[in-house]
């Protein structure tokens, strides 16, 4: 399903698709021009945990959050973004390398590791996020780095 043109957008950058905040108006312009979006099962998990939290910090209240899910699954069905179908245990694989190789320099986290690792699992070239570590782990692997 991937191809050269992919681009796999961490699950933090996608979070302002659905809880806005300064970077939202630029990204969801960004977003406008780009095609479907791979996104991982724990990327979603990922994003509908960011939202509930955003719910449980004050920063929107429970029916902005419940419509944030419901936008989110929309996306989905419309098909902008797609549930990527991630071989597991080569990710997983992949991730124990990328940390092994790259964490004791870059002091990259678990999430950010395995969504460089899936990214590259999934064929993507381009990887779009606003963490900087992040950022520097998909750079030493190769991959071109954005942040709309």
């Amino acid at each position: 399903m991937a191809t050269a043109e992919t681009i796999y957008v961490d699950p933090s950058a996608l979070r302002r698709l659905y809880v806005h905040d300064s970077r939202s108006r630029a990204f969801c312009a960004w977003r406008a021009r780009s095609g479907a979006l791979p996104l991982t099962l724990f990327g979603r998990a990922e994003i509908v945990n960011s939202v509930a939290l955003a719910v449980f910090r004050r920063d929107i209240d429970r029916v902005a959050g419940e419509a944030a899910i419901i936008d989110l699954d929309a996306d989905i069905a419309a098909g902008r973004l797609y549930i990527a179908d991630l071989l597991w245990r080569r990710g997983l694989d992949r991730a124990v390398d990328l940390s092994r190789k790259h964490t004791p320099e870059l002091g990259t986290r678990t999430l950010d590791v395995l969504h460089v690792a899936s990214a590259m699992t999934l064929g993507c070239h381009r990887f779009v996020t606003h963490d900087e570590r992040q950022a520097r782990l998909a750079k030493a692997v190769g991959l071109r780095v954005s942040s709309p």
